[in-house]
């Protein structure tokens, strides 16, 4: 035996939330591996393939401008309906999709954590990674249509702020990874809660400013209780990036922030410790 052979140690980590930067680095040609097995499976055996990821949410904004726009009468703050509505429902699907997909993990992976050993995180982080992609899709689709309506002096963006976007991405997908994660944790006891995520999420997009403006609601209660929901700030902010409307209030964007740490730093922790055992419950 060679005694200078590199020599690879698996060991249960002990510290509360144990993240290795270094090995998950390490791992990082397996995370793109799973991105790209994520949009081969979603696509495989379809019609129109990636397509999908334009006319879903252009038919979706769609029905919402016609339910809320002309049904229902909501204003948009001046931003061209079809534009609110797109930027809207592109940004809920950065938290949504993260949320869903990572809330799965333990059980839609279970054979395949039962056979190898690699970075649990690996799977949350490249699902995370894949709503980002379908992000910058939709938006180059979004950004035709922004381009038409500027040129006619319909809407403008507030591009001073607009570096800020990336950091708002990943903010609002570390939050849906680490709800997703949190769980992914208790499904492995519970399965029943694999239906309130979908469940929750549909409610909870109404429950956020995403088909409506902030500055549509006038009882002052239910106007800082929207605050409260930590991804109504980064939508208001998101609008006011991209069509220079929206109505940003600071102390709620703060909120959300510390929100995201909290939940991301026990969801890491809860996943941790969960990774140990899952695979006798599952």
């Amino acid at each position: 035996m060679n005694d200078n052979a590199p020599v690879t140690v698996i060991r249960s980590g002990r510290a509360f939330t144990h993240i290795d930067p270094a090995e998950l680095w390490h791992y990082r040609d397996l995370i793109r591996l799973f991105v790209r097995r994520g949009f081969v499976v979603r696509y495989k055996q379809t019609v129109l393939g990636p397509a999908w990821l334009i006319l879903q949410p252009l038919a979706t904004s769609l029905i919402h401008l016609f339910l809320f726009g002309t049904v229902a009468g909501i204003g948009t703050d001046g931003v061209p309906g079809i534009l609110f509505y797109l930027g809207g429902n592109a940004l809920w699907s950065v938290f949504s999709g993260s949320f869903s997909a990572n809330a799965t993990t333990f059980t839609a992976n279970a054979s395949l954590f039962g056979k190898v050993y690699f970075p649990r995180l690996t799977v949350p982080i490249a699902n995370m990674i894949s709503t980002f992609l379908r992000f910058l899709l939709e938006m180059g689709f979004l950004a035709v249509l922004w381009v038409w309506f500027a040129l006619h002096g319909q809407v403008s963006g507030s591009w001073l702020f607009f570096p800020v976007l990336p950091l708002l991405l990943l903010h609002l997908g570390l939050l849906g990874m680490g709800c997703g994660i949190l769980f992914s944790s208790l499904t492995t006891r519970y399965r029943d809660l694999t239906v309130l995520v979908s469940f929750g999420l549909q409610l909870l997009m109404y429950a956020t400013p995403v088909v409506y403006p902030l500055s549509t609601l006038s009882d002052s209660r239910l106007y800082t209780l929207m605050l409260l929901n930590p991804v109504t700030a980064p939508m208001e902010l998101f609008r006011r990036l991209l069509f220079g409307q929206g109505s940003v209030v600071w102390w709620s964007l703060v909120l959300s922030l510390a929100v995201t740490a909290i939940v991301l730093f026990f969801s890491i922790h809860v996943f941790s410790r969960v990774e140990k055992t899952f695979i006798d419950t599952v």
